[in-house]
């Protein structure tokens, strides 16, 4: 099948999906600036920089209603007594947990802006519970040109980000799921991965070991048959479902300054046209956007431009489910 033109995709969320000023789509935005990486400064500036766009007047223009004020996640005084960047960053994703789950009886979107892929651990133990305190299954879309999938044992850089669907998995650094009120982990059969292309020799091992579900950037680009499978597959298995970008996935074109970019990505309107895709099943109700190099790294607002198409998408893909 032809790749899909991005000015074709954009054409068609435009007209497909109409702005109805009567049916606004209701959002909540939190921001998580807690990456949990060494050796670099503790708050990431990475959210602040798509805030900054002036996401608030985007979002009202896309057709959504913002139900409160944007969030930002920060340590309480009793909690910045502790150390550990790992600690720390499990810590605000307990935070970032429990503001999502205040915001959920909205039931809006959730929209997380991440520093990077470790802040998925708080918007999963935040999704687990819905509004009434019912527990629920929560399904994971993760879309990286990684797997992220390592565990300490397999990891040849040794970095944190590069484990967090493991540790949200249970298959290593339990510490750190607990704290962030993930207790149980997420079952495999609740994961789907999508534009993988770039995994380290022993995690390729562990993704054939678990056959690993997942689509790939042709899936993206062609909103294919296979990722409606996969899509409703999970939506049959779970009860919400969250679903996370980090911005490597893309053409490194479109996230210049991002240290892992990997050649061959989607562009950000072929990724957002796969998105609304996702968000016109009523089960997706969280999108994530995490790694988005901030403005030194950007200085013509590129990668943040990509970032705004992505949550465009998922305002666009709610509205389609109130389409006659």
């Amino acid at each position: 099948m032809p790749r899909i033109h991005s000015f074709v995709i954009a054409t068609v969320l435009a007209i497909m999906l109409p702005v109805d000023a009567h049916a606004s789509i209701k959002v909540d935005v939190i921001k998580n600036p807690y990456s949990g990486s060494r050796n670099v400064p503790e708050l990431s500036t990475n959210p602040d920089y798509i805030h900054a766009a002036g996401l608030e007047r985007l979002i009202t223009e896309w057709g959504g209603e913002l139900v409160r004020p944007i969030q930002d996640i920060r340590l309480s005084a009793e909690q910045e007594q502790q150390y550990g960047a790992w600690n720390r960053m499990a810590l605000a994703n307990a935070n970032f947990a429990d503001a999502v789950r205040e915001g959920l009886h909205e039931n809006p979107i959730t929209i997380g802006l991440h520093a990077n892929c470790n802040d998925l651990l708080g918007m999963l133990s935040g999704l687990k519970y819905d509004a009434d305190g019912n527990q629920r299954r929560v399904g994971l879309v993760f879309i990286d040109a990684h797997g992220d999938f390592n565990t300490p044992e397999t990891t040849l850089s040794g970095m944190l980000g590069g484990m967090p669907v493991a540790v949200a998995a249970g298959h290593a650094l339990h510490n750190i799921r607990r704290t962030t009120g993930l207790i149980e982990p997420l079952p495999m059969s609740h994961i789907v991965w999508g534009g993988v292309r770039d995994l380290d020799p022993l995690e390729a091992e562990r993704f054939d070991k678990y056959d690993v579900q997942q689509f790939t950037v042709a899936d993206i680009r062609e909103l294919s048959a296979d990722l409606k499978r996969q899509m409703q597959g999970l939506a049959d298995r779970v009860d919400v479902i969250f679903v996370h970008i980090d911005m490597d996935v893309l053409d490194p074109d479109e996230v210049p300054g991002h240290d892992l970019a990997v050649s061959d990505g989607p562009t950000s309107r072929e990724l957002a046209a796969a998105i609304a895709l996702m968000f016109e099943n009523p089960k997706t109700s969280a999108l994530g956007i995490a790694s988005t190099p901030a403005f030194n790294l950007d200085p013509n607002g590129i990668s943040r431009q990509a970032a705004l198409n992505l949550i465009e998408g998922a305002i666009r893909g709610a509205q389609a489910r109130q389409q006659p």
